[in-house]
């Protein structure tokens, strides 16, 4: 008999917040059907190892990742092409002409695995629903994505009471469940380690859109970071790839490094997150990062305009607006947003399954 659950995802996120609810089915012996997008597809093998997740029934995209504006319009392209063929979207990719697809988010796979799902006739199940900037232009095209993806769910996870909150307001058509945190904030808690608090480098990564393609973001980012190095601190800036090819193409890597600015490339989660532990302060302007920090208690400057999340607001977590000033600010106060370490050992995985345990019963 095939699976009536299909989870579906496609990047290095979604794949350390489902992998709880992964985990969660195999240890209920729930059996699912595990698709993969190929939006993030050679850094998701290194996570599957990291996570003993298993390999993917289906893998629509080939093993490399979608890094650049080409590459992901291409990936795009052919995956909406399969939409076209609705017995071929039932049997090649969920097996089966009825189910629940469950996904995260709001990435391009996001979007695609609502679309696949709806085309073959399956319950959409989404997961950490319920952000919003309520900007479309910021984040972008999360925030779009997000609002569709929402729009087409039959039962959407919001993980805290403004996201319930945002949903009642979208009005949305779908059941709406409340769990007790992110899921991410389980893989997060197996992995914390015991580490001495800021004796590492301040921790560094930029990646979104746009921040990436806004010159003057962008400038005032590595501006700040050599303010930081020149006082002497180490700094760690961890580089996704299209932060790397922007930063090729514009010549300034050597600079940077020349600046006492250490580039690295991604790295294990497990030896990211003892990084993050470990910092005397981050700046990112990741929204996982941001929950990540939260949860730890490290002082975080968001190098955003505004966030979708709740997270450390007001605690250890400080939009900067790209104001110098605000920045300036954060720093000279830093053990005024060092929090401690959250140990909520709570399990929203596990509300995950009873909900779609429930729901295979009336598929």
């Amino acid at each position: 008999m095939n699976p009536k659950i299909s989870v579906l995802l496609g990047t290095k996120a979604e794949m350390i917040k489902v992998a709880p609810v992964i985990k969660e089915l195999e240890n209920r012996g729930v059996p699912f059907r595990f698709i993969e997008t190929g939006q993030h597809g050679a850094y998701l093998n290194e996570l599957r190892e990291e996570f003993q997740i298993r390999e993917p029934d289906v893998r629509l995209g080939k093993e490399k990742d979608v890094d650049n504006f080409f590459e992901a319009f291409k990936w795009f392209g052919g995956l909406i092409s399969i939409l076209a063929n609705r017995k071929r979207v039932r049997e090649q990719i969920f097996s089966t002409s009825s189910g629940i697809c469950l996904i995260h988010g709001d990435t391009p796979s996001t979007l695609i695995g609502a679309l696949l799902a709806k085309r073959a006739g399956f319950q959409i199940a989404h997961l950490e629903s319920g952000l919003r900037s309520k900007s479309f232009l910021h984040p972008f095209p999360e925030e779009l994505i997000r609002v569709a993806v929402m729009k087409l769910s039959d039962v959407l996870f919001a993980p805290g009471e403004k996201e319930v909150s945002n949903l009642v307001a979208l009005k949305v058509k779908g059941r709406i469940e409340k769990t007790t945190t992110n899921t991410g904030i389980e893989s997060l808690e197996e992995n914390i380690q015991e580490v001495e608090r800021a004796s590492g480098p301040v921790v560094a990564t930029l990646h979104r859109v746009e921040n990436l393609h806004n010159k003057k973001r962008l400038e005032g980012f590595l501006k700040f970071l050599e303010r930081i190095a020149q006082k002497g601190q180490k700094v760690l800036f961890v580089v996704h790839q299209p932060t790397q090819e922007i930063l090729n193409k514009q010549g300034v890597v050597e600079e940077i490094e020349e600046k006492g600015i250490k580039m690295v490339p991604l790295m294990p989660y497990k030896e990211f997150i003892k990084k993050l532990t470990s910092a005397p302060y981050v700046i990112t302007d990741g929204g996982s990062i941001q929950e990540e920090t939260a949860h730890l208690g490290v002082p975080c400057l968001l190098w955003r305009g505004k966030t979708e999340r709740q997270n450390g607001l007001g605690e250890n977590v400080v939009i900067s607006n790209y104001d110098e000033k605000t920045s300036e600010a954060f720093l000279n106060d830093l053990e005024n947003y060092r929090t401690g370490i959250r140990r909520e050992h709570l399990n929203p995985s596990s509300q995950v399954v009873d909900v779609l345990s429930e729901m295979m019963k009336k598929v």
